[in-house]
C-alpha cells in the first residue's frame, strides 16, 4: 500500500498547469505580487541596502535583486529577496500553517526561471505547488514554541518549486524533499521578540537552500527515507501528522486560504489592531486622552508584550508599541515602525501604558480565527470596548484587489519608478501569458 509520500510526489509530477483551478491562478498572481512588492520594499532598508553591496557587488549573473538594478547567480538572488521580503512584515501568510509560504518559495521561483529562461506559466505552477507542500508541513507539524517557523518547512517547499521547474518525476520529487527535511534552520523564536534581525535571513536562506537541493539530488546525494516525518516528528517539531498531507489534496489549495497583510507589524498584533481600527472610527483617539488600554487576545499574540522594543524589528513583534504608533500616526503603515518612531518619548510613554493578557477563550479560537479584545481607559473615566474575531486580509475577511493593489504601489514606490512598477504589476497579473519571465523582471535590472 503507498505511504503518504508516495500519493503526494505522484500528485506533483502529475499536475500541470491546465490542472490548477482559475480561483487558485487569481491567488497565485497576488501573491507573487505582493511578495515582489515586499521585497522591493525591504530593499530600501539600509541593513539591506549593505547586504547587497556587500554580496552582489557590481553584479554578473542570471537573476535579478529586485530594486538593486543587479543581476547575481540564482541562490544568491534567492537569498537576497528572500531576506529582504520580511524587512517589513508586510509578506503575506498562511493562518493554518502558522508561517509564511511565499517568501520562501517565490524567490526561489523567479530566480530559477531567470536563470532557465521559463515561462510565466512554469513559474505559477511552481510557485503554487511549492507553496502547498510547504503549507501543508506546517499545519502536519506542531513546531516546538522555542522555534521560529521561517527557515523551516519553507526549505522544503522552496525545493518543491525548483524541482517542479526543472521537471521532476515522482521519485526526483521523493528525494529532494527527504533531502530538503534534513537542512531546515534551527531558528530561535526569541530573535523577534528580542528584534535579532538575523531573523529576517531565515527565509532568504530557505530559497537559497532549495535550490541547492536540486543540485545536490543532480549530484547523487539522498536523504532519510521519510526526512519529514523523521525530522518533523523527532527534531524540531512535537509531532508530525501525515494525513495532512494529503487531505484534499489538489481540491483544497492553501494558497487560496492566505492572508494578505497591511499593518505592517507582525500578524499577532492584528487582531487588537483591527479591534483598535473600530475605536478609532467611532471617536478621535488622542494618546494624551488615554490612560491605559487593555488587549485580552489570544496565547501566541500574548508573547508580544514588550512595552520597550529596542529597534524595529522588535517593534513590529510588540503589541503595545504597535497599539501607541498606531494611535499617534493614525496609521500602521511602513511609516509607524521606523527607527525614528522607535525613539520618540511618546509613543514609548503611551505604550508603557498598553496592557496585553491571554484570555483562554479567545486562544481556543485558533487556528481559524485570530481573534482580539481592546477596552481604552481615557484620563476623563470612561471606557470604549471593540473586539475582533477574524483579521482583515483573512479568506474570511479579505482585502479586495484594490486595497491589493494600493499595498502593492506603496511598498513598490520605496525604489521603484511608478512607471516600472505599473509595468511590473501588469506583467504579473498576466503572467501566464509571459513566454520568457526574463522579459518581465529586465527592467529591473
Amino acid at each position: 500500500m503507498p505511504d503518504y509520500l508516495d500519493d503526494l510526489t505522484a500528485f506533483l509530477e502529475n499536475t500541470g498547469f491546465d490542472d490548477l483551478p482559475a480561483p487558485v491562478l487569481e491567488r497565485a498572481r497576488f501573491v507573487i505580487a505582493d511578495c515582489v512588492a515586499a521585497i522591493t520594499g525591504g530593499a530600501a532598508e539600509p541593513e539591506m541596502q549593505r547586504l547587497v553591496a556587500r554580496m552582489a557587488g557590481n553584479g554578473g549573473g542570471s537573476s535579478t535583486v529586485l530594486g538593486a538594478g543587479l543581476r547575481v547567480e540564482a541562490s544568491r538572488a534567492a537569498f537576497l529577496n528572500g531576506t529582504a521580503g520580511t524587512f517589513l512584515e508586510m509578506d503575506e501568510g498562511n493562518q493554518f500553517s502558522r508561517g509564511h509560504p511565499g517568501i520562501h518559495v517565490v524567490p526561489a521561483a523567479l530566480a530559477l526561471a531567470e536563470a532557465m529562461g521559463r515561462n510565466g506559466r512554469d513559474v505559477l505552477l511552481a510557485v503554487i505547488l511549492g507553496y502547498e507542500v510547504g503549507a501543508r508541513i506546517g499545519m502536519a507539524a506542531k513546531i516546538r514554541p522555542s522555534m521560529h517557523p521561517h527557515g523551516t518547512w519553507g526549505t522544503t517547499g522552496a525545493a518543491v518549486a525548483v524541482a517542479k521547474m526543472m521537471r521532476a518525476d515522482a521519485r526526483q520529487f521523493r528525494e529532494i524533499i527527504n533531502i530538503s527535511s534534513s537542512l531546515g534552520l534551527t531558528t530561535s523564536r526569541q530573535t523577534m521578540l528580542q528584534g535579532g534581525t538575523v531573523r529576517n535571513s531565515f527565509s532568504g536562506f530557505s530559497g537559497q537552500i532549495g535550490l541547492m537541493c536540486w543540485d545536490m539530488l543532480q549530484s547523487g546525494f539522498t536523504g532519510e527515507h521519510d526526512g519529514l516525518s523523521s525530522v518533523w516528528g523527532k527534531v524540531i517539531s512535537e509531532s508530525f501528522n501525515p494525513g495532512e498531507m494529503t487531505e484534499e489534496l489538489g481540491e483544497r489549495w492553501e494558497i487560496t486560504r492566505n492572508y494578505f497583510k497591511r499593518h505592517a507589524c507582525c500578524r499577532y498584533n492584528h487582531g487588537a489592531l483591527d479591534a483598535l481600527a473600530k475605536l478609532g472610527m467611532k471617536q478621535r483617539l488622542q494618546a494624551d486622552e488615554i490612560a491605559r488600554v487593555d488587549v485580552e487576545t489570544y496565547s501566541l499574540a500574548v508573547e508580544l508584550d514588550d512595552q520597550n522594543p529596542q529597534n524595529t524589528l522588535a517593534g513590529k513583534f510588540s503589541v503595545p508599541f504597535a497599539i501607541a504608533t498606531t494611535i499617534i500616526h493614525g496609521s500602521s503603515g511602513v511609516g509607524s515602525f521606523t527607527w525614528e518612531a522607535i525613539r520618540r518619548d511618546d509613543i514609548q510613554e503611551l505604550a508603557d501604558r498598553v496592557i496585553v493578557r491571554e484570555d483562554r477563550n479567545l486562544t481556543a479560537m485558533m487556528p481559524d480565527f485570530r481573534p482580539a479584545r481592546v477596552t481604552i481607559t481615557f484620563t476623563d473615566g470612561t471606557t470604549a470596548t471593540a473586539e475582533t474575531k477574524t483579521n482583515r486580509g483573512d479568506s474570511e475577511d479579505p482585502y479586495d484587489e484594490t486595497e491589493l493593489t494600493e499595498k502593492y504601489y506603496e511598498l513598490t514606490s520605496r525604489l521603484l519608478t511608478p512607471d516600472v512598477a505599473r509595468n511590473l504589476h501588469d506583467g504579473i497579473m498576466d503572467i501566464e501569458n509571459i513566454p520568457d519571465i526574463r522579459d518581465l523582471l529586465r527592467p529591473l535590472s
